[in-house]
């Protein structure tokens, strides 16, 4: 028995052809001889590239399984189907074009390729979110960076929301400041968000911003930035979630926020574990879960060249005959995310250690919390070994 296959419906014949004729409008040529490419039916780049430039000039049609739905195609995009006599000029200047698309990685047919050499260009050149405290941005080369996703995990009362807080107010520190000028997201699964800290962070951030700008006004002639504490809270975007399934819905909802809201350049989640340590049994599933949503905030990061930051609680982890701390969610979770900073104590101390990073030497600096926000520690003693 012979078996026949589905007909494509005629809607989706135009719509291929459609777009398959809009890959000869790449080309820069003029109208005249782009008209006379696609009339003679060369709508693909790579069929101009693999033919001669004497077929291109006898006028060698391709075969189409339409050619009057490829007429009718023509005649909507404004082509003239009458005359297709293409010159050796013309068809020399058409094949060298097609072969310098088909060829040049930056106009690559298979979109998304990248050179290493490009790549690290963009990389030196992504902007970092200071964290107020020059020792951290120091091992954190500059801040805290976008188009990254960085985890941040220690015991309670570490520092961690204060860390987050702090973020979300330094991500709208105009450009004319070193800043980014962009808006916040922020997150919060334990109800551990305070408007009145933030408020405070906010009034610190204003008056480093006045004496910065006015010492610029004073020596360089520099305009002087006029931003309130009252600015800044309106810029951050509170989401407070109850449940798992909460925080599920509300990243799936994500990409769709940040597209109506383009200033947004950092999402912090605070925490990342809460519900899903207290509320989900099966562990497989939780697993399977949460790979699901980093691997959307690493999306959002790359899409929208923004910031995405974790905050992580600890949990015990039985190693070598005895009980230690470490971040939860276990070692399957540890591979979700780009960056990995881990915050312990030291004495009375408060320090960050680089646990993992693609980019960052491994590294620790000390930082204090004061009613301004994070700032560098008074003392200068550091310690490697994290908890």
């Amino acid at each position: 028995m012979i078996s026949f296959g589905r007909r494509k419906s005629p809607a989706i014949e135009e719509t291929s052809l459609a777009t398959s004729v809009m890959e000869a409008w790449r080309l820069p040529l003029s109208p005249s001889i782009r008209g006379k490419l696609i009339s003679a039916g060369y709508t693909c780049l790579s069929s101009i590239a693999s033919v001669s430039s004497s077929d291109l000039a006898r006028g060698k049609f391709l075969l189409y399984p339409n050619l009057r739905r490829l007429e009718s195609v023509a005649r909507f995009s404004l082509i003239s189907t009458d005359n297709a006599n293409i010159t050796e000029e013309e068809a020399f200047e058409i094949l060298k074009l097609a072969n310098q698309s088909c060829c040049n990685g930056s106009r690559s047919l298979i979109n998304g390729a990248k050179n290493a050499w490009d790549m690290l260009h963009e990389e030196e050149s992504l902007p970092r979110i200071t964290t107020s405290c020059s020792d951290l941005d120091n091992i954190l080369g500059g801040g805290i960076s976008c188009r990254d996703v960085t985890e941040i995990g220690g015991v309670p009362g570490i520092g961690k929301t204060q860390i987050g807080i702090q973020l979300s107010v330094n991500v709208q520190i105009p450009r004319e400041c070193g800043g980014l000028g962009g808006k916040a997201i922020y997150i919060d699964t334990e109800g551990s968000f305070m408007v009145e800290r933030a408020l405070q962070i906010a009034e610190a951030c204003v008056e480093d911003m006045e004496e910065y700008t006015g010492y610029m006004h004073k020596h360089f002639q520099a305009n002087q930035v006029q931003m309130k504490p009252e600015d800044i809270l309106e810029n951050i975007f509170y989401f407070r979630v109850c449940s798992y399934t909460e925080q599920i819905a509300l990243v799936n909802h994500l990409e769709k926020f940040i597209s109506e809201n383009k200033d947004v350049k950092v999402v912090i989640v605070d925490s990342i574990t809460f519900h899903f340590r207290q509320d989900y049994d099966d562990l497989a599933q939780r697993t399977r879960v949460l790979s699901e949503m980093a691997l959307k905030f690493m999306k959002l990061a790359k899409k929208f060249s923004l910031a995405v930051v974790l905050l992580n609680q600890v949990t015990t982890k039985f190693s070598e005959g005895s009980f230690q701390l470490a971040l939860a969610l276990g070692d399957s979770w540890s591979h979700s995310c780009t960056n990995r900073v881990i915050l312990y104590w030291n004495g009375d101390e408060r320090y960050a250690y680089i646990d993992k990073s693609p980019s960052l030497p491994s590294a620790s600096a000390s930082y204090t919390v004061t009613s301004r926000g994070l700032r560098n520690s008074s003392s200068s003693s550091k310690r490697v070994k994290m908890m």
